[in-house]
């Protein structure tokens, strides 16, 4: 790969480049489609897969079929007003709700830092290394992602280097690009050391405990206890929480994502009295569009909001 290349692939986010790539093969092999294509195929194909494809897995497809002809030089199909008139009728036809992840409240957190407390303890009494580096590990995930509102690819992209702690205070960490930034500018996250449930002694207990110098700082660990020089994939921090919250014993542990620590953390804030633009600075959301759905309004909230306003009616006089 030349230098150029290099530049090219750094530019777009691996798991994107991994979607798309998946996405022409689906096109190309599975449905036997020929590329380049046109835009009655591209229509045709939306039909074929409205009924079994989520709107946006088929969005998505749209987008890494329009790709591929702009960066092979032709002319892109997917842009038709027929395909853009399909896409909007199979929204209308097989819309579903959003189905969106289950916020990680904070007495969850709370449960399950305790529980890996309990076991960090047992493993340094049984000299169980692998199962001491894997709690530490998971404990510093846990309570980092939760505080600083990351996404899955932000805590994998995380690097030893680009985290600096000031003892007492809390730390800063680096990202030279995420999703929320686009353009790859880059930017300063900091987290504040606290009194429970702190991100800061988390994350300095595994980067000792696991003796890391630079490079990923969350990374694999084998039955044996050896870290592994990669950084953990995206794609297996999902998994890795869900087992995690299963041993702990939480309840619906399937319905958590990556994107539950954001929710979650989105959720304490607000009703830790947050206003919006402070949240929407700290964790990085660029309009308020991004931030609202994040944001729902609990069933206890909403019906408290409901109530205060009728308390003020004025009471009707009694007919005689």
């Amino acid at each position: 790969m030349d230098r150029v290349e290099q530049y090219l692939a750094a530019a777009e986010r691996e798991n994107t480049r991994r979607s798309y790539a998946a996405a022409v093969r689906h096109f190309e092999v599975e449905w036997r489609g020929l590329l380049p294509t046109t835009s009655d195929e591209i229509c045709r194909y939306l039909a074929d897969h409205a009924g079994s494809l989520a709107i946006n897995t088929l969005r998505q497809r749209l987008a890494a079929l329009s790709r591929w002809h702009v960066d092979h030089g032709f002319a892109d199909p997917t842009k038709a007003s027929k395909v853009r008139q399909v896409f909007k009728g199979i929204r209308s036809l097989h819309g579903v709700a959003e189905k969106r992840a289950r916020p990680l409240e904070i007495e969850v957190v709370q449960r399950i830092d305790q529980w890996l407390g309990d076991r960090i303890e047992q493993a340094q009494t049984l000299q169980d290394m692998a199962a001491l580096l894997r709690h530490t590990r998971n404990r510093s995930l846990l309570l980092l992602g939760f505080w600083r509102g990351f996404r899955s690819d932000e805590l994998v992209n995380l690097r030893v280097e680009n985290v600096q702690i000031t003892a007492g205070e809390g730390l800063v960490c680096y990202l030279g690009s995420s999703k929320t930034d686009r353009q790859s500018l880059g930017r300063h996250h900091s987290c504040p050391a606290l009194s429970q449930l702190c991100p800061v002694s988390a994350y300095q207990a595994w980067v000792t405990l696991a003796n890391l110098s630079q490079g990923p700082v969350y990374r694999k660990i084998d039955r044996w206890g050896r870290v592994a020089a990669q950084g953990l994939n995206a794609d297996s921090l999902i998994p890795l929480l869900r087992s995690l919250f299963c041993e702990v014993g939480i309840e619906g542990s399937e319905a958590y994502s990556s994107h539950s620590m954001r929710r979650g953390f989105a959720g304490w804030a607000r009703d830790s009295g947050w206003d919006l633009k402070a949240l929407m600075a700290y964790v990085g959301w660029k309009d308020v569009k991004s931030a609202m759905r994040y944001l729902e309004v609990s069933d206890a909230s909403l019906r408290a909001q409901f109530e205060a306003s009728l308390s003020s009616l004025p009471a009707l006089a009694k007919d005689s």
